[in-house]
């Protein structure tokens, strides 16, 4: 973190995005980034933001992020009383948007939301845990995802945030994962070697 701009241009050219974690310290017992901040290294890259809003009133922030450079928004289900109010507020500034499923969460939840979202971004694991294995579960609802989506000919991508390691991306890749967030097995190791890896799966 104190060296984030040299971080970022080290790991861009290995990266399609840039996943930031937004905690409030109320959704989850952390601070992690803010719209000065993005604002303050998004001239250091020229690939898309998407901010992960882990805080416990989403629509309060998607105005100064998406402001502060944010090319969409990710925001947790069971914090929003509104989704669609979230999810219009997102589109209405030009974003994509994407709703998260925690890991006790069940796809039937996304029901209303569908046809409305560009992302959906299923946790591996429990939300603010670092370093935590899997949930064993994640892949099949993966899969399950994938397959309503495919059925219903939609173009709303998976994304899987949680538990990413060498043992667990060839599991989420295998079920249908559009995107993973690779978070220290990216940063900390060779990025290059580390896309490789990636590809050739």
């Amino acid at each position: 973190m104190a060296n984030l701009a040299s971080e970022i241009r080290r790991v861009e050219p290995h990266s399609e995005r840039f996943h930031l974690d937004v905690a409030d310290g109320h959704y989850v017992p952390a601070l992690l980034f803010f719209p000065d901040l993005v604002a303050a290294i998004r001239s250091h890259s020229t690939i898309p933001f998407e901010v992960h809003l882990m805080t416990t009133d989403s629509l309060r922030w998607v105005g100064p992020f998406s402001d502060a450079g944010a090319d969409g928004s990710i925001f947790c289900l069971d914090t929003a009383e509104d989704p669609s109010k979230i999810m219009r507020a997102v589109k209405e500034r030009g974003k994509f948007v994407g709703i998260s499923l925690r890991i006790d969460e069940g796809l039937e939840r996304m029901e209303p939301y569908w046809d409305d979202l560009d992302q959906v971004t299923i946790f591996g694991t429990a939300v603010g845990i670092k370093g935590a294995i899997m949930d064993a579960g994640t892949p099949e609802k993966v899969r399950q995802a994938r397959q309503i989506i495919d059925l219903r000919a939609l173009s709303v991508e998976v994304e899987v945030d949680g538990g990413i390691c060498r043992q667990s991306v060839p599991l989420i890749r295998d079920a249908g994962a559009d995107w993973i967030v690779p978070g220290s097995l990216i940063f900390g190791e060779d990025p290059a070697a580390m896309r490789r890896w990636i590809e050739s799966l």
